[in-house]
């Protein structure tokens, strides 16, 4: 689940500062340093000259804004806690519970993408969190938008159907982790699949949805009824009222074709906003 080339780089951000102070943990991206300068008009005060490091960093209008958060040293703190390879339920379990948090602190997110040691969140178009300023990924259009996520589930297929077999080969095959290595040097996909099921009789398909889709996060309707106490003819007499609320719930599905778009069309705006 987390053997990648690098483990737990934060990419795409850089520190949003919040109102009220605080701040919201993102990449930084390193820049020269600005002309040092000497004016006059810096004479009040000699450390004004650090306010030529601000840069304005507002994103541009009507663009989907993806904030992509990768976890830090989870190869260490996933051997520190023991979790199971090649997937930890417990770990993907409280993944989603955080980014479930998020997207309920932050209601402009639309929908959240997890897999492996990731989590992509998408602000819709309109939002003005933070006045935007940010140091994120800017999507114009909803087919730009969705290809970003098909990009990071067909990651997650990859990344997952390497570690199934690798972890198969260590685990349950008796090589060292050097041997698993050398062995799938240059396999396909294909490969990878018969060697699952014809050597440890796995059927890669029937493995769990999670681990091979990922976790997307959305907005739904869900109908709560309550009974609520009334006074009718001088009687208090019980009463269901039903009420309408939005949660966030957890998908584990193909979000690269169309099904799950067409069943959720309130994901996305329409591109002519």
């Amino acid at each position: 689940m987390f053997r990648r080339v690098s483990f737990l780089k934060v990419s795409v951000l850089n520190f949003i500062r919040c109102p009220g102070g605080g701040a919201v943990v993102t990449k930084c991206d390193l820049k020269p340093l600005a002309a040092f300068c000497t004016s006059s008009v810096m004479a009040k005060s000699k450390f004004e000259y650090v306010r030529n490091f601000e840069t304005d960093d507002t994103c541009l209008r009507n663009c989907y804004i993806v904030v992509r958060l990768d976890g830090r040293n989870f190869h260490k703190f996933a051997e520190m806690h023991n979790f199971a390879k090649p997937n930890d339920d417990r770990a993907l379990g409280l993944m989603t519970r955080s980014a479930r948090s998020v997207m309920e602190d932050l209601d402009d997110i639309v929908i959240a993408y997890g897999q492996s040691d990731e989590y992509s969140f998408v602000f819709k178009r309109s939002s003005n969190w933070f006045k935007r300023r940010a140091r994120v990924i800017l999507y114009p259009s909803n087919q730009n938008l969705r290809d970003y996520l098909s990009w990071r589930q067909a990651d997650c297929h990859i990344n997952n159907l390497y570690n199934t077999v690798f972890w198969s080969l260590v685990q349950r095959g008796g090589l060292s982790t050097v041997q698993a290595e050398d062995r799938l040097k240059g396999t396909l996909a294909a490969d990878k699949n018969e060697i699952l099921f014809s050597e440890f009789n796995i059927n890669y398909n029937n493995e769990p949805l999670i681990h091979r889709k990922g976790t997307s996060l959305i907005w739904e309707k869900v109908d709560e009824t309550t009974t609520k106490q009334v006074r009718v003819s001088n009687e208090d007499k019980e009463v269901a009222v039903t009420r309408s609320r939005k949660r966030v719930s957890a998908h584990h599905c193909d979000i690269i074709g169309d099904q799950f778009w067409t069943e959720h069309p309130d994901i996305l705006e329409s591109d002519g906003c």
